[in-house]
Order: C-alpha cells, then sequence, then structure tokens
C-alpha cells in the first residue's frame, strides 16, 4: 500500500513569503522514469485575489488545499503548458488560462495511460478515472502580454515556447519570474529542431535582468527561488550540447537520447 492516503500527506505546502507559497509534489512517487524529484505549484496571492500556477498531476484533490490558503479571495488558475504533470488537477477548478495554441490539448481527455507501468503503487489512485485526466470545463486562451492583477500585485505573462508551442513564464511586479518548464535545474526535455527557438526565448527571459536587476527564478521543477544563473548555465548547456552528444543513451521509455553534462540531463527527441 502506499504511504500517501491524503492530500495532507501528498501536498508540501511551503509559505515561502507572506503572499507566496510552494506546493510540491514528489514527481518521482509517481513514475520515476521522468528523472525528476519535484513538480512545483505556486501560490500568490494579492489584496483581493490568487493566482494558482498549474494544478499539478491530479492525484489527490487539490482546490481544498489552494481554498485553505486564500479564504475568500477570487481565484484565478493558469497552466504554463498542457503536460500532465501541469494540468492533471484542472477538473476541480472552474475556469484555466492556458495559452491559446494549448487550448484544444486540455479541452480533450488526457490518456496517462503510460503511468500503469510506473514501479510506484501511488499510480494505482488513477485506476478510478481509468488512467484518462477530464477535460478542462471552461478554458480562456492568453496570447502573452497580458497582465493579471491580483490587488497590490501584477503579473505579466510571457510567451515563452520551446518546451511546448504554448509554454508561458510569468513575471510579477515584485521580481519573481515563474518559468514553467522553460528553464529548470535537472532534466530539460528538448527537440533539436527546437533548439533555436528555445535559446531565443531563454535570452529574453535574461534580458529581463538588465541594469542589474536583481529578479528571483521559480521553476516548475525541482530548486526554486534560484537566479538569473539558471538561464546562463542553460543556455551554455543547450550551445555546447553537441559536445557532449557522443554521451548519449537510448531511453526506450522516454523513446528519447539522454546526456547529462554538470548543471542538466537533456532528453533529446
Amino acid at each position: 500500500m502506499s504511504k500517501y492516503i491524503n492530500s495532507q500527506q501528498w501536498f508540501e505546502i511551503i509559505t515561502h513569503k507572506d503572499y507566496l507559497y510552494v506546493i510540491r509534489e514528489r514527481l518521482d512517487e509517481v513514475d520515476p522514469r521522468f528523472y525528476t524529484t519535484y513538480t512545483n505549484l505556486y501560490l500568490i496571492t494579492g489584496s483581493h485575489s490568487a493566482l494558482l500556477i498549474d494544478t499539478g498531476i491530479g492525484l489527490f484533490p487539490l482546490k481544498p488545499v489552494i481554498n485553505n490558503l486564500i479564504m475568500d479571495k477570487k481565484l484565478i488558475v493558469i497552466n504554463t503548458h498542457s503536460h500532465f504533470d501541469h494540468i492533471g488537477g484542472n477538473q476541480e477548478f472552474n475556469k484555466i488560462l492556458i495559452h491559446k495554441k494549448e487550448c484544444g490539448l486540455i479541452s480533450k481527455p488526457r490518456d496517462i495511460s503510460f503511468l500503469r507501468d510506473s514501479s510506484k503503487k501511488v499510480v494505482k489512485r488513477f485506476q478510478s478515472i481509468n488512467y484518462v485526466l477530464p477535460p478542462t470545463k471552461d478554458i480562456q486562451p492568453v496570447r502573452g502580454k497580458e497582465i493579471i492583477d491580483l490587488g497590490e500585485i501584477l503579473i505579466e505573462i510571457i510567451h515563452t515556447p520551446g518546451h511546448s508551442p504554448g509554454c508561458i513564464s510569468l513575471l510579477t511586479n515584485k521580481n519573481e519570474l515563474f518559468t514553467g518548464d522553460t528553464a529548470h535545474y535537472g532534466m530539460m526535455y528538448l527537440t533539436k529542431r527546437t533548439f533555436p527557438v528555445i535559446l531565443s526565448n531563454l535570452r529574453k527571459l535574461l534580458d529581463l535582468f538588465d541594469n542589474s536587476k536583481k529578479i528571483e527564478i521559480y521553476p516548475s521543477h525541482e530548486e526554486f527561488a534560484v537566479g538569473k544563473e539558471l538561464l546562463v548555465d542553460l543556455i551554455k548547456g543547450i550551445t555546447n550540447i553537441d559536445k557532449i552528444w557522443n554521451t548519449k543513451r537510448k531511453d526506450d521509455f522516454l523513446e528519447a537520447w539522454v546526456l547529462s553534462d554538470e548543471n542538466f540531463k537533456y532528453a533529446v527527441f
């Protein structure tokens, strides 16, 4: 039997700032074949509204956890992109914002039957829905450059495609940058044909640090509250990936080549 039996045990809730909560899930306890330990969800609370960034894997109810944190504030929910570990709890919420290029991907049921073969017992919770995530009820498309006003906290949506066509990042007026899966330490998922787009968007995010502006980066996986060195390291790593290409090995589950340097693993499709 799995050691996780309810939301309280499953979600790690960190009060990082008086207006910023980090809600962590153990992706490696769902399936270690993704080479990733943590999925990070973020909740930002303003004076009248709150923003939930991603809804996670969908193993345990997320909405009661969020309701306990925001009390009577209006809740806005956004997906950084449409991959399963970021949209699993979408059906719990009335409306989901996502980039227009990925609206169609969350409007349909999502097959996650690949998890049946995971070595982790916790995934058996998905048997009740036959390993299919329900479609999102109400979808509001975004395009980038929109501003979300939470009351004293303003958040700009930045379109940063590459990891997927509709990937977004979010920048607050308090100098926090939420990069989704566009940039994080650990395992990066890439396709060679999108390297130029990925690098262009990483440089666009790095440009936000002009004039010695101090910005904290909050990725959707692994370490959070890191500095611009994440972007510098990732740009360098992707630019020089051909230099370590002879170290690659085939991963049959991912159907990708896996290689690594001192800072990252890369799954290249």
